[in-house]
């Protein structure tokens, strides 16, 4: 028998290494699938890089411009950029958010609160999202929240005692008028999530409270650059840290997830205190708390499982996705309004017309919210803006069924095997110019021009290929609130001031999953329209 050297032994491994690569490659059907890289058909470590980097989105448009709408990422993992055969069989067709089999994987666990409890939105089966969904979709529907009288209670309070009183006392600071509107657009729409959750007695006061306000922005927006490793490696995560003693992400990042946690909590508890007092106050309804917190306890009557941690959860999922998207959004409108006087100008013309308007001096009444709703040049403003800075613009993991599918368009339709990841971004759907004619353009009009265009045209615009709030039976539950808050602060902002920009150094979105500006800062000059 043959002795075998160093070296041989060596050669052996490599050469069996290479084979298993080799046979791997010829019996995975994704090799027919354009390869964003020439290491993608093998090895996941490409695509792993491009997201350690935080150059995701740039890197899949450059690929679909390259090779299609549907592009191999890694040997167990495509993206998709089209309708039919993309989004409309992947989301509309109910694909699940979490792998199936031993050792599944759910790239939305890392959504989940308070050690491991899930939400509506982490939620990796289809079965148990439903349930929860059932539970919410009424509250957040367009009937009920545009008729909630304790949703327009909350939202006067905080219009005409909170947001227009501080940009009044802006004019009293040294510069005269000028403010950091990305931070007070933040505090604005957590007051008003959490209002509709909590209840004015029991939510959040972030707009009177700076402190407390930069308190919190540090906190949430402190985390944002540790999201990879716990996200795509969770597991690996867990064993390096409870194995080996080193963590991959700071210690500090779960302490503020731990505070996030006790605050939302603490809000849970005065807001459950409400509803046993029996004050009969609208605007200090928690509408969502009470709501969920009887569905819950139905479902633990049943199952015996107790309610308040998944309560809590569930809510903290809610009040975080609804202020942040809502804020990165109104920053975005505030500054692209800002860049085009003229478009300002129309819409200010427009908000004339509503009664009451929305001005400081009046009393604190608003405008019927379908009135509000249907404004042509604000809806225009925000769809476009929703359209061009969607506020998550990342890819949305999905897990193709067991028997697989077929993926593509005309003659480029491929088989994709069952477990392969499979993604869509609502940043790359956004900018198909055969869609939206100068996508890269901010351009309102788009949508005031709808009329000229034939029914195909407008379905593609408005439904099929925009995708602000995803599409489906998982799509956005919560789209509704926020269109109805952006609709009525953009409206009370711009019915009182004009707005410049001072400083919008790195205005630039972050290439995120979530991505709100690069500098977190938008510094603007308001201009009073009245004495």
């Amino acid at each position: 028998m043959l002795a075998l050297t160093p070296t041989d032994l060596a050669i052996l491994a490599f050469v069996f290494a290479v084979g298993h690569v080799c046979i791997s490659y010829i019996r995975n059907p994704l090799r027919k699938v354009p390869s964003a890289h020439p290491l993608a058909h093998f090895t996941s470590l490409w695509i792993d890089s491009i997201r350690w980097r935080s150059i995701e989105n740039a890197t899949l448009k450059a690929a679909h411009d390259r090779l299609g709408p549907i592009v191999c990422l890694g040997p167990n993992e495509v993206s998709v950029n089209c309708v039919k055969g993309g989004i409309r069989d992947v989301y509309t067709g109910g694909f699940e958010k979490g792998s199936s089999g031993k050792g599944g994987y759910n790239w939305y666990s890392f959504f989940s609160n308070y050690g491991g409890v899930d939400n509506m939105f982490s939620t990796g089966s289809n079965k148990p999202h439903s349930r929860r969904k059932r539970m919410l979709s009424n509250i957040y529907s367009k009937s009920f929240v545009t008729a909630n009288e304790a949703l327009r209670a909350q939202m006067s309070t905080i219009l005409y005692a909170r947001f227009l009183p501080y940009l009044a006392s802006t004019f009293d600071n040294a510069e005269s008028g000028v403010l950091n509107m990305y931070a007070l657009l933040s505090a604005t729409t957590m007051d008003i999530v959490t209002g509709y959750i909590f209840g004015l007695n029991a939510s959040s006061n972030l707009i009177d409270n700076p402190k407390q306000l930069a308190w919190f922005l540090d906190l949430y927006n402190s985390r944002r650059s540790y999201n990879f490793w716990p996200q795509e490696f969770p597991g690996l995560t867990a064993f390096v840290e409870k194995r080996l003693g080193y963590r991959l992400t700071p210690k500090w990042v779960d302490e503020a997830n731990s505070e996030i946690e006790k605050w939302t909590a603490n809000m849970c508890e005065r807001a459950h205190a409400w509803l046993i007092s029996g004050d009969g106050s609208r605007e200090r309804l928690p509408v969502v708390y009470q709501h969920l917190s009887q569905a819950l306890t139905k479902e633990a009557d049943r199952n015996g499982r107790p309610s308040r941690t998944p309560l809590a959860s569930e809510v903290l999922d809610h009040l975080a996705a609804g202020f942040d998207t809502s804020g990165i959004t109104l920053t975005y409108i505030i500054h692209e309004l800002s860049q085009h006087p003229n478009i300002q100008a129309r819409l200010q013309h427009e908000l004339l017309a509503l009664s009451p308007r929305l001005m400081s001096s009046s009393s604190p009444g608003l405008p019927d919210p379908k009135t509000v709703d249907a404004l042509p040049v604000l809806h225009a403003v925000i769809w476009e803006t929703l359209r061009l800075h969607s506020a998550i613009p990342g890819p949305q993991p999905r897990f193709t069924p067991p028997q697989g599918c077929r993926l593509g368009t005309e003659d480029k339709v491929f088989y994709v095997p069952g477990g392969v990841r499979v993604s869509a971004s609502a940043g790359l759907l956004h900018l198909n110019e055969a869609v939206y004619e100068r996508a890269s353009e901010w351009r309102p009009d788009r949508w005031l021009e709808m009329e000229k265009l034939d029914a195909e045209k407008r379905k593609d615009m408005e439904s099929r290929w925009f995708w602000a709030f995803g599409s489906g039976g998982r799509m956005c539950v919560g789209s509704h609130l926020a269109v109805y808050q952006m609709k009525y602060i953009v409206a009370a902002l711009y019915s009182n001031y004009s707005t410049t920009i001072v400083d919008d150094t790195d205005i630039e979105q972050s290439d995120a999953y979530t991505a709100p500006p690069k500098s977190e800062k938008l510094m603007i000059r308001l201009n009073k329209l009245y004495p």
